[in-house]
């Protein structure tokens, strides 16, 4: 029999740090190199710092790699989506299905339009809307399904297709998570009536902050366009352009330094995505192997890492989810709880407040935190692991080894922390 000795315990059973704590430099995002710098410094000594060129070769970009007619950059994400919602032509009392499992931007901008999210259950393999639950939902009022790629995984796009076509519903795809994704060889950002990214300093193609609609509809490229962008709204065919002297009141463009940084980290996201995928896929597969739950797709689509997320049901883990995070924190992995709360259970809607933003006359929707259970419970179970963004086998070796020691010492582990010896 082996003998245990104390480099095989985990720390919190007086073990030794299995992980050099002091890896952040291995997390580090975006990572900017000299060619951002002479893309900004380019546009700076062009002295046109708020409609440069710049910006539609950045659209010319996106419009290329996702195959889409027309692209339209904005200031940031939480705009894109704005002008999405309102180039599908929402209504006052017009109801949008989204998930909770999500960012804000993806539901509370339609709020200023007078729509009114419906909040679905998310499925648990892609975590993205569950089809079944969405069915259930739809209503004479329902106009559109926002389908959001969570972390990068392709939601079940040929079930809420079929939905949507059941029920003449618009498609609001947030693809912020998923630049370079595909669904069965189309690329994320082409899934959609409208799509949008996200080009925020954490996602995939940074642009410090900015945000890029898409679509084929030249009606709803024109309706984006009015809503805030004067000197592109000029450019519309005629009657089209008659908008530009006031647009809708909002101003979405995007900042021309902002478009320098995102085209340089467009061109660069396959080689970045490549070693955001070498370093999770044998992750994946060697923690689901201890007992961890990944989230796949579904065959023929390919995921990208925004971030890695398992699910810890405790039939494989006796430890909480607290607990094994404590747990594995100690030995120096930098993993954390998700990061997005769930929206349906946020005072802006169980305390009725979102309808300060969109005015409504009674009745109004309620919301209660209960109202998704299967949601709430996927979102109680998820660790979230750090993305590494440079070549990283070793660590991916000691995070395989912290886990399990971990979990090979969970019984005893869970004793120690119950009686608070842990502290």
């Amino acid at each position: 029999m082996k003998v245990i000795t104390m480099s095989d315990l985990p720390v919190l059973l007086g073990g030794v740090p299995i992980i050099d704590p002091n890896h952040a430099a291995a997390e580090r995002w975006p990572r900017l190199d000299g060619d951002d710098e002479a893309a900004v410094i380019a546009v700076m000594r062009d002295g046109d710092l708020s409609t440069h060129p710049v910006t539609q070769e950045l659209e010319t970009a996106y419009a290329e790699r996702c195959g889409r007619r027309f692209a339209l950059a904005h200031a940031n994400g939480t705009l894109a989506l704005l002008a999405a919602f309102h180039a599908i032509g929402l209504q006052p009392g017009d109801e949008i299905i989204v998930p909770s499992a999500t960012w804000w931007a993806s539901a509370v901008p339609a709020l200023w339009l007078g729509a009114v999210p419906v909040f679905a259950e998310s499925e648990a393999q892609q975590a993205g809307l569950d089809p079944a639950d969405v069915e259930r939902r739809c209503t004479a009022r329902t106009r559109a399904l926002v389908v959001v790629h969570l972390w990068g995984i392709p939601s079940r796009m040929a079930e809420l297709r079929a939905i949507a076509s059941k029920w003449n519903l618009r498609i609001i795809e947030d693809a912020s998570h998923a630049h370079g994704a595909t669904w069965h060889g189309t690329p994320c950002g082409a899934l959609g009536d409208v799509s949008v990214f996200s080009l925020q300093s954490h996602k995939l193609a940074p642009a410090g902050e900015g945000g890029m609609l898409l679509t084929d509809d030249a009606a709803m490229y024109a309706r984006a366009t009015q809503l805030g962008d004067v000197w592109r709204c000029l450019e519309l065919p005629p009657p089209a352009h008659r908008f530009a002297g006031t647009t809708f009141g909002i101003k979405t463009r995007m900042a021309p330094i902002s478009a320098a940084i995102g085209l340089n980290q467009l061109r660069r996201l396959d080689a970045h995505n490549a070693v955001r995928r070498a370093n999770c896929a044998p992750l994946e597969d060697a923690l689901e192997a201890l007992g961890l739950q990944p989230f796949r797709p579904e065959p023929g689509c390919e995921r990208v890492y925004f971030e890695l997320l398992f699910r810890v049901s405790a039939s494989a883990c006796p430890l909480t989810v607290s607990e094994l995070t404590t747990a594995l924190q100690a030995e120096g992995c930098r993993v954390s709880p998700p990061r997005y709360p769930l929206l349906h259970q946020q005072p802006l809607f169980t305390e009725g407040r979102w309808n300060d933003i969109a005015r409504l006359p009674p009745p109004l929707r309620t919301y209660a935190a209960d109202d998704l259970p299967r949601t709430t419970q996927m979102a109680n179970e998820l660790i979230r692991f750090p993305m590494f963004t440079e070549p990283a086998a070793t660590l991916i070796v000691q995070y395989h080894a912290a886990v399990a020691r971990v979990l090979a010492h969970a019984q005893d582990l869970t004793v120690r922390m119950q009686n608070g010896s842990n502290r």
